[in-house]
């Protein structure tokens, strides 16, 4: 191990450990810290360029490094969808309680600012594949970000999609000023008479875009997790496609598969 990623497991230790609070300022690069490790300048900086890309500590120009204020954690479970699917026939009293946000985030609907953008689009070949229609039938692409209200960018971006022949049935769900639906999407669906039987999740990791690191405020370093998540109606049809981009550094998924017993 170099010396630069000692010193900075050194520092991640003691910010763990709570000897400098998130908001905190870390002892000066000089002489403090080239002191404490007897390291020179430029590995110091190695060592806290590791933590910077890490999201544990920013750097500001001019004044030093603190430790960052961690974002909330979304933890994105399996099991969310049936928690969905109870919800989705109960009074909308009961439904306007929380949604799946809250749940996987443990904030209130208060807390969250939502924003929802609609618009239409002809399916590609990728689309028109997993749905059965043709290429450039009109789909329904909505666009989500929703983030927490005290900070500045959404717990993920997400890309869903409706065949909009099929959406229309119901005219609320051609109407972004509907949002957020109590319910969620499987109520949404509901109210077009369709069931879903099954939801499959195919996870991968990349470097985000230039314009994904700018949207969720993503560090060097810090990957992206991309979902895409298929719902299939008890007749097994597509009915609904999302695509999810989600930051690396702040995105937990958990998978919990139940197993028959011997």
């Amino acid at each position: 191990m170099a010396k630069y990623e000692k010193i900075a497991d050194g520092l991640r230790e003691r910010i763990r450990s709570g000897e400098w609070l998130p908001g905190e300022k870390l002892p000066s690069e000089t002489p403090e810290l080239t002191a404490h490790y007897k390291a020179s300048l430029p590995t110091i900086r190695q060592a806290l360029a590791v933590l910077a890309a890490e999201g544990v500590v920013d750097k500001v120009h001019g004044r030093g490094n603190y430790v960052r204020e961690p974002r909330k954690l979304v933890v994105r479970t399996n099991e969310r969808h049936q928690w969905e699917k109870d919800r989705a026939r109960q009074p909308e009293e009961e439904r306007r309680k929380t949604g799946a946000t809250e749940h996987d985030t443990g904030l209130t609907i208060s807390d969250l600012v939502f924003d929802a953008r609609f618009r239409d689009i002809e399916a590609n070949k990728d689309l028109a594949g997993l749905f059965g229609v043709p290429v450039g039938t009109q789909l329904l692409e909505r666009s989500y970000r929703t983030r927490y209200r005290e900070e500045d960018t959404p717990f993920n971006v997400s890309r869903s999609y409706l065949v909009r022949d099929v959406a229309k049935a119901n005219p609320d769900l051609l109407n972004p000023a509907m949002e957020p639906w109590p319910g969620g999407t499987q109520h949404q669906l509901f109210t077009i008479g369709i069931e879903l039987s099954r939801i499959e999740e195919r996870v991968t990791a990349r470097p985000p875009t230039a314009e994904e690191a700018e949207d969720l405020s993503i560090r060097a370093g810090v990957s992206v997790l991309l979902l895409r998540k298929i719902c299939y109606d008890t007749e097994g049809r597509v009915v609904e496609v999302s695509d999810v981009t989600m930051p690396g550094d702040r995105t937990e998924m958990v998978f919990t598969t139940s197993l028959n017993r011997w």
